[in-house]
């Protein structure tokens, strides 16, 4: 073999190692921990949000969906707990935003409620007598 040819055919057999390696290393065999550690996380805010007064069903689905990633993490099925984590992680930030609307639309609410009574008054000050 010539010297050009052997550089080629070892870049070719490096390249086939690496990409080896990487099918390896591929995040559907790792352990799916760093997604389910995010996804707890967010279910956290979710309840410090007020999700469990304001959104219960959304965030109870959270919770379970995050309970059956530690099981499956926990069994080692990782796609299946990476799958569930992000279904919790989705959940849970509904359930967040449900909450903050619902917390937005009572101060709305009460603000229209103060304009209508500041109205009353100005119109009670306005009348002729």
């Amino acid at each position: 073999m010539t010297s050009p040819l052997k550089n080629q055919f070892g870049k070719v057999i490096c390249a086939a190692i690496v990409l080896t390696l990487a099918a390896c290393a591929s995040p559907e065999k790792a352990p799916a921990t760093a997604d389910v550690a995010v996804s707890k996380n967010a279910v956290e805010n979710a309840v410090s949000a007020g999700a469990a007064d304001l959104a219960p069903v959304e965030i109870n689905a959270a919770r379970s969906k995050m309970m059956r990633a530690n099981q499956a993490l926990a069994a080692k099925d990782y796609t299946l707990a990476r799958s569930l984590a992000t279904e919790a992680q989705a959940d849970a930030k509904l359930a967040q935003s449900k909450a903050n609307s619902a917390k937005a639309t009572a101060a709305a609410d009460a603000l229209n409620a103060d304009l209508r009574v500041l109205r009353e008054e100005v119109d009670r000050a306005n009348k002729p007598q």
